[in-house]
């Protein structure tokens, strides 16, 4: 499968995964192998997180008005929306942040009420609101990305979701909202995001997780509460953090030194030895998850190495996204439809 087409198949994605196994990363990654292969791209940030626009070589965080990730801006340039005077083939990043309070904000605008919706928000009535109303803040951001994607401001929506377990609470609010509203605002606002979550056309949830036991458990638990609970489909499974086989470490490092007709201190081979046991055990495991994960999960796969790097900037996430795009390669049509 080629990636404009794996990249089309929802028009929203919803990447969501345990704390720790690369969740803002492969959502970085993601949006870099759909633009590279042509598409207009949104990021949508949910938590103030750096790292998505570092993966981009910007130092600063998202905000609520969009910001140019890729291309590279010139340098001096603030990356003003839209990305004018890009070539009209050339895919685009473009990144900002949704909150509550961002979001009640432009609702109120829109509803006439431009005047008094920063007064009402400095003074804390959405604390009230969210109070009276369980779920409302979630619906709010639901709420402004099911309007951009009506919009149509980007072929593809990547939204940077929060940690499993609250991105379980965040999709399922819309539903216990439309159950308890009876009419108004809240419940067609309520009722417009449950059909975008219950449309695979037009939403669908990725899951990452590490090929280890703990996220592996986690992955399938959310997998299952998620398709229940939310009633939203789910899209291949990205593993994150894979170690590729190397035939080298099933030779004994004096074999190979002698081979190589080099001698090495005793104490240096046994180093070599104990770190090669190491990594052989290590993909044992990873490959043992990585099994389990297919068998309990019968979802495709998508695999991204683990990288030797201290952070993820744009040349670790342009090995990544060509690391994807293979693994996306790889995928049959008909798996990625189901």
């Amino acid at each position: 499968m080629d990636v404009a087409t794996f990249c089309g198949v929802s028009r929203v994605l919803v990447v969501a995964g345990k704390g720790g196994v690369g969740k803002t990363t492969m959502t970085a990654t993601l949006a870099r192998m759909a633009a590279g292969a042509g598409m207009n791209v949104l990021v949508v940030d949910l938590e103030g997180r750096a790292g998505l626009a570092s993966a981009f070589g910007r130092p600063e965080p998202l905000d609520y008005e969009e910001t140019d990730l890729w291309p590279p801006v010139p340098e001096g340039t603030h990356g003003a929306t839209g990305a004018a005077g890009q070539e009209e083939d050339r895919g685009s990043v473009r990144g900002r942040r949704i909150t509550p309070d961002d979001a009640l904000l432009e609702y109120l605008a829109d509803h006439g009420l431009h005047r008094v919706s920063r007064r009402l928000v400095s003074s804390g009535v959405i604390d009230v609101v969210a109070t009276a109303i369980p779920g409302i803040r979630d619906v709010l951001v639901l709420g402004k990305i099911k309007q951009l994607e009506r919009e149509g401001t980007a072929d593809l929506v990547l939204v940077d979701a929060p940690a499993t377990g609250h991105a379980v609470t965040f999709l399922t609010s819309a539903s216990g909202l439309l159950d308890a509203a009876r009419g108004g605002p809240v419940r067609t606002q309520a009722a417009d995001v449950v059909e975008m979550l219950h449309d695979p056309g037009r939403c669908r949830v990725v899951l990452v997780t590490l090929p280890e036991e703990m996220p592996v458990s986690e992955a399938i638990d959310a997998a299952y509460q998620l398709e229940d609970r939310a009633g939203v489909q789910l899209g291949p499974v990205i593993v994150n953090g894979c170690d590729e086989p190397l035939a080298a470490l099933s030779t004994p490092a004096a074999d190979a030194a002698a081979a190589a007709g080099v001698t090495i201190a005793p104490d240096t081979l046994e180093a070599v030895d104990a770190a090669r046991t190491f990594q052989a055990r290590r993909l044992a495991l990873q490959s043992e998850q990585l099994e389990r994960l297919g068998h309990e999960l019968p979802l495709p796969q998508l695999r991204a190495p683990r990288l030797a790097a201290p952070a993820i900037g744009p040349v670790e996430l342009e090995t990544l996204s060509a690391a994807l795009a293979q693994s996306v390669a790889g995928l049959a049509p008909e798996a990625v439809g189901r």
